[in-house]
């Protein structure tokens, strides 16, 4: 064993000397080869008759007709075609050029191009030091605090447009919420709990229903099934408001319960009953009844205030800028707007509002470039800066310059998701501030400046991560186009591949229409081609001493 031991550093050593060696010859490889064809060329020349060789194959050439070389370029322009076909699908699926990653991934290692392994994960700071880069399993997916009704809201939109508005990902990750709050901790299952179980895991909407009334059956005071009936049956807010109260009823026995009492029940029935209270707040709010609404939320709020990670101050916040109670708005943002807490789009955008619709209705773009921005200008422009630093995505589609689709169930922070679920609730309050798109509009892009390598530095956050498109294209439906963050360039062999396609198609449509002209171009070009080997082989023969290449071709 020791001696193994003791044997890896040297063969390791023997390798890595090995790879560097062949790294630094690699640079002079090609002149060498180089060299060393144009010696063979001419070593060869009257063994191999070459010159007997040029000779009948440019008798060779001067007897090809149009005809072929049509076909030589039309197959040329297809194959190409092809290539280009294949790596524009893969660059638009996985984001990256084929060709590229095959040679990165197997071309590289060889050229002695690794990186080194003491610079992997680490980003650089706005102060310049090594910090760790987010991993890519941070890009952690979150409940959207403001989903949708599936039976009253998603289903409807189907009806209209034959559309599905959710993926198979974004449903299955609610079946395993749905699963983790409301059977997640019971050690022993109930009947009806088992059915409700596997009803949240049945992909056939129909499926999930009949599981509902069968748990029903079992039990008239099951709460998750009427939560299940209310989610995806009723078809109209009202009607889900009917079944979610019916749904509190069934458990008015938790709510006699202290704060203290409640943690010493069941994780399974407080997680049933906050939920059911939101959606019952989410229900007023949807019905007109703003306050009471902002009311139930505040009362949630303090009665669990440990289930911060349900982010219903998200909830109530968008509930307060309808009520245009600002005040109360900048009041949830001290709280929750910390350099401690996670941020949110909700959070940034929100903050820049504010600040934008103090200073938005008199802002002239004329007027800021002759005498500057005030302090309270620059203020609401920084807050601007910040929330597009944080997620790119929002300000094109409360630019309107994207069009909106439903909300996904489950969202990505600093994602495309995102973005689409805070532009739905919240682009009514920033056309209600009057001059705040106007504002976004003439500042939102500067942020691009402040940061122009964003996946490599942050200026007020983190590195944007890369993972996002890979999550939002899961969340989001297949006729929405994602959005991209920092915009991909086209890779350089999807460029070249689609040049030779247009090249060589020119070609072959310039040849069926001019096959005599291009037939004298395309002798005059192989003509052209072999002179230079003939020419070098007399005058290495005329440099040379006969006997230096008599005695070389011998050996």
């Amino acid at each position: 064993m020791e001696d193994t031991a003791g044997s890896n550093p040297q063969s390791l050593g023997f390798t890595e000397k090995l790879k560097s060696w062949l790294s630094w010859s690699w640079t002079y490889v090609c002149f060498i080869w180089f060299g060393m064809v144009l010696i063979m060329i001419y070593v060869l020349w009257s063994p191999l008759k070459l010159q007997e060789t040029l000779t009948s194959a440019s008798v060779f050439l001067n007897t090809l007709t149009p005809k072929f070389y049509v076909a030589l370029t039309g197959t040329s322009s297809l194959i190409s075609g092809l290539i280009l076909i294949f790596e524009w699908w893969y660059f638009r699926k996985y984001g990256t050029s084929f060709i590229e990653q095959v040679s990165v991934s197997h071309l590289r290692p060889l050229l002695g191009g690794v990186e080194s392994s003491s610079t992997t994960g680490l980003f650089t700071s706005v102060n310049g030091e090594a910090e760790p880069r987010p991993s890519v399993s941070e890009c952690k997916v979150w409940r959207n605090p403001l989903n949708l009704f599936r039976g009253a809201e998603y289903n409807r939109y189907t009806w209209v447009t034959g559309k599905e508005p959710l993926t198979y990902y974004d449903m299955n990750l609610s079946a395993q919420d749905h699963q983790t709050f409301f059977t997640g901790d019971t050690p022993q299952l109930r009947p009806e709990d088992a059915v409700m179980q596997k009803a949240w895991r049945e992909r056939n909407p129909q499926a999930r229903i009949r599981a509902a009334y069968q748990a029903i059956e079992m039990n008239h005071e099951c709460a998750a099934a009427y939560v299940l009936l209310a989610e995806e049956e009723a078809t109209t807010i009202t009607e889900a408001e009917r079944l979610f109260k019916k749904a509190l009823s069934i458990g008015k026995n938790i709510l006699e319960y202290t704060v203290h009492e409640l943690l010493l029940h069941s994780g399974k029935d407080i997680n049933l009953l906050v939920y059911i209270k939101r959606r019952l707040a989410m229900c007023a709010r949807k019905l007109g009844r703003i306050k009471e609404a902002v009311k139930m939320m505040r009362d949630l709020m303090k009665e669990f205030p440990l289930l911060g990670m349900l982010n219903i101050h998200e909830n109530l916040l968008e509930a307060l800028l309808e009520l245009q109670a600002y005040a109360d708005v900048q009041a949830v943002l001290a709280k929750y707007d910390d350099i401690s807490l996670p941020k949110s789009a909700t959070i940034c955008y929100t903050s820049a509002l504010l600040k934008a619709r103090a200073v938005s209705d008199k802002f002239s773009p004329e007027a800021a470039s002759r005498r500057g921005l005030s302090t309270a200008e620059m203020n609401a422009v920084e807050a601007i800066h910040r929330a597009v630093e944080f997620n790119p995505h929002v300000p094109k589609y409360l630019l309107e310059m994207k069009s909106l689709i439903l909300p996904p169930e489950h969202i990505l922070k600093r994602g495309d998701s995102e973005a689409v679920a805070y532009a739905f609730f919240h682009l009514q309050h920033w056309k209600r501030a009057e001059g705040a798109l106007n504002l976004l509009h003439c500042t939102w892009e500067g942020t691009f400046r402040i940061i122009p390598y964003p996946l490599e530095k942050g200026h007020l956050f983190y590195p944007y991560p890369g993972c996002t498109e890979t999550a939002d294209r899961e969340l989001l439906p297949s006729f929405h186009e994602v959005s991209v963050y920092p915009k991909k360039e086209l890779p350089f062999f999807i460029l070249f591949t689609a040049g030779l396609c247009s090249f060589t198609a020119m070609l072959a449509m310039l040849t069926h229409q001019f096959p005599e002209l291009m037939g004298v171009f395309a002798k005059a070009f192989f003509s052209t081609l072999f002179a230079p080997l003939g020419f070098f082989a007399d005058k290495m023969e005329s440099f040379m001493p006969s006997s230096f290449w008599h005695q070389l071709t011998r050996i």
